[in-house]
């Protein structure tokens, strides 16, 4: 096992992971809104009191504020967190007002919104592909080379040298398949179709539960099933492939956080594999510790954590704004000033307990405070 790297690697690998991020998440909504022609007022890293900062040209105050744990940008005519006109911009004259967010058009409005949890995806995916065309794809049939004695495979009754083509009839094309599926889904029953010496044979298996620790000691765990593949090649792979893979292990990655949140809701799985800034923190040191490219790959999934969690329909959150302006868009007008701020303000009180919960979930896991 590896030693600990420490606070201060804990610390510099936290503000290297989460200041590129944000950035880029920012960078989103700000190059769409210029792209449509809405000032920005104001681009900051971190809240609060700015410590250093410029403005360019156009007028936008770039600055590096106090509390490093996310950033914003403040358009003009967006007044408010709750992206709200207040009564100057609404006295502004009409040349002035069709410059400001809020005058522009819905579909603008959302594709503005939207910008910045898709420049986290596209930043990961394009981490993805990179390391797609540095290092080339593992491929491997769902051809089954190993049953581990006594596993679970082997009580089902699968064999060496049967091929799996569906699980929850969802087609197999590749063993990653088989992983992605069983991994997230601990004790849960999964029915398989299974080709073996020209027969098509179904068979259910109940997943096995397994931990893995890291290096680290950090544990995890997984659905299990106990088989290998019978081979495994690595092939090169070209940008625009690599790009299309890319997007693929993507999509999966979201699919699986879904399945995640999923079963924390309905009590499959514990609250406390919830994680917040501190173990963030904590696993963004260590990945930094064991080189630049374990730190690259961490921050294309923090990345894709942090867009799929932007786009979750909840106040204050992108989802949150892009939810209202669906709903507006099918109502054909805005949904009140009084219904927006109990949102917004509902959208707030359930962040900040979320946030509340989480730290204490890492503070009551990780040895650094007794866990």
């Amino acid at each position: 096992m590896i030693q600990s790297p420490g606070v201060l690697l804990y610390v510099v690998g936290f503000l290297l992971l989460l200041g590129p991020l944000v950035v880029i998440h920012e960078l989103g909504h700000y190059i769409v809104a210029r792209w449509f022609g809405v000032k920005a007022e104001s681009f900051s890293i971190g809240f609060g009191k700015e410590l250093a900062g410029w403005t360019d040209k156009r007028g936008t105050r770039w600055k590096l504020s106090l509390l490093p744990l996310g950033g914003y940008v403040q358009f003009a005519g967006d007044m408010n967190p709750a992206s709200q006109p207040d009564a100057a911009w609404l006295s502004l004259p009409a040349e002035e007002r069709e410059g400001c967010f809020q005058g522009k058009p819905l579909w603008q409005r959302s594709l503005i919104v939207l910008a910045g949890p898709a420049a986290n995806l596209i930043f990961a995916i394009a981490i993805l592909a990179a390391f797609l065309m540095a290092y080339g794809q593992v491929v491997a049939t769902p051809v089954v080379g190993i049953v581990e004695p006594g596993s679970v495979a082997a009580s089902a009754g699968l064999r060496s040298g049967d091929r799996i083509t569906a699980i929850k009839g969802e087609a197999i094309d590749r063993f990653g398949d088989i992983t992605r599926i069983v991994a997230p889904r601990p004790g849960q029953s999964l029915d398989m179709t299974v080709e073996r010496g020209g027969r098509t044979l179904g068979i259910s298996a109940t997943v096995g539960r397994k931990v893995d620790k890291d290096q680290f000691g950090n544990e995890f765990t997984r659905g299990y099933l106990g088989i290998g593949p019978a081979q495994a090649d690595v092939r090169p792979v070209g940008p625009l492939r690599a790009v299309v893979l890319a997007t693929g292990e993507t999509r999966d990655m979201i699919g699986m956080m879904v399945t995640g949140i999923a079963q924390i809701v309905t009590g499959q799985r514990s609250t406390e594999e919830l994680g917040g800034p501190l173990k963030i923190a904590k696993y963004s040191g260590e990945q930094l510790s064991l080189g630049w490219r374990a730190f690259v790959a961490f921050a294309a999934f923090i990345s894709i954590n942090l867009g799929f969690i932007n786009l979750l329909p909840i106040p204050v959150l992108d989802g949150g704004h892009l939810a209202f302006y669906a709903a507006e868009a099918v109502r054909r007008k805005p949904a009140s000033q009084r219904s927006q701020e109990w949102a917004f303000r509902t959208g707030v009180a359930f962040v900040v307990v979320l946030m509340l919960f989480v730290t204490f979930n890492d503070l009551a896991s990780l040895r650094l405070f007794g866990g």
